[in-house]
């Protein structure tokens, strides 16, 4: 399995969620806790046991941080 680090805590592996960008050392992709972001949940929200209770804060805003440094940059994350 060939994996990348592409931010901070965000990795993509073409063996894993088929690519798709996702949370290290997890399977939630980065779209899904946006998606919550996007529906009005709060972080604190996104961390509870409704939803992703394996993951903190930290890991919210690295979620944000990546969308916000892939519109910023006009890139497109390829699979590694």
């Amino acid at each position: 399995m060939t994996e990348q680090m592409i931010f901070d805590r965000i990795v993509v592996s073409r063996d894993v969620l088929h690519g798709k960008p996702h949370i290290s050392g997890t399977r939630v992709m980065v779209v899904q806790v946006l998606d919550l972001l996007a529906a009005g949940k709060s972080p604190a929200d996104v961390i509870s046991e409704d939803y992703f209770p394996d993951l903190t804060e930290d890991d919210v805003r690295a979620c944000i941080a990546f969308a916000s440094q892939m519109i910023r940059d006009d890139r497109i994350v390829s699979s590694a």
